[in-house]
C-alpha cells in the first residue's frame, strides 16, 4: 500500500483547513466532495481515492470496475483485547491490513509515513483462531488496527481510510526525535472519537 494518494492529501487539507483554503474534489471525476466523503481503493496502484457520492455508488458491488476500485467499507467493530506481540509488532501502534492474496501487512504510523512488513502467515491464522471476527475483515479494504501504547488496550476493526487518518494525524502532531508533547493526546483522541459503526 503506497500513501501517496489519499494520504498526502488527508496532510495538505489538514493544512488547509488551518488556512480556509482548498476543497477536496473527487478523484475520479473531479466534482467538489464532502467532508464525510467515501474512498476509493485503487487496487493497480494499491492507494485510496477520495470520491463524491455519485461515484461511490458505482462501486457499490466488489466486481464494479472488474476489481479495479474497491469500495472501502464505513463499518467499525470494537474487539476484546488482542494478544499481537506474535504478529511482529515492534511498537505499540499498528494496524494489519489482510490482502487478497492471504498475505497480511503490517504498518505502523511515523512520522516519516507508513512502515511497512510481512505478517507471519502461521501467526496470522493463529490469531483470527482465537479473535474469530478477523476472519471477516475484508481484504484491502478494513484492517486491524491495534494501540497498545502507554499502557492502551485498543483493538478495532476499522476502514483503510481510519488507518490513513491516522498516518497523517502521526505525521502532522510528530515532534523530534520522541514525537513531542502533542502526539500521544491526539493519538488518545483519535481513538477516543472511534465508534463503532456496523
Amino acid at each position: 500500500m503506497t500513501v501517496g494518494g489519499a494520504l498526502s492529501r488527508m496532510i495538505r487539507a489538514s493544512a488547509d483547513r488551518r488556512t480556509g483554503d482548498a476543497e477536496e474534489r473527487c478523484d475520479l471525476c473531479g466534482a467538489p466532495i464532502a467532508a464525510d466523503h467515501r474512498h476509493l481503493y485503487d487496487t493497480n496502484r494499491a492507494e485510496a481515492l477520495c470520491a463524491c457520492r455519485a461515484c461511490s455508488v458505482l462501486f457499490v458491488e466488489d466486481r464494479a470496475g472488474d476489481g479495479h476500485y474497491r469500495l472501502v467499507p464505513q463499518r467499525r467493530v470494537r474487539l476484546p483485547e488482542i494478544e499481537t506481540g506474535p504478529l511482529g509488532v515492534p511498537v505499540g501502534l499498528a494496524f494489519f491490513v489482510p490482502r487478497t492474496d492471504g498475505t497480511v501487512t503490517a504498518h505502523y504510523p511515523s512520522p516519516a509515513g507508513a512502515t511497512r512488513w510481512e505478517v507471519d502467515a502461521d501467526a496470522w491464522q493463529q490469531t483470527v483462531t482465537k479473535c474469530r471476527e478477523l476472519a471477516g475483515v475484508e481484504p484491502e479494504v478494513e484492517a486491524l488496527l491495534v494501540n497498545t501504547a502507554w499502557s492502551q488496550r485498543q483493538h478495532w476493526i476499522v476502514p483503510l481510510d481510519d488507518c490513513f487518518r491516522l498516518v497523517a494525524l502521526v505525521r502532522r502532531e510528530w515532534r523530534g526525535l520522541s514525537g513531542g508533547g502533542r502526539i500521544w493526546p491526539a493519538v488518545e483522541q483519535f481513538f477516543a472519537e472511534l465508534t463503532e459503526r456496523p
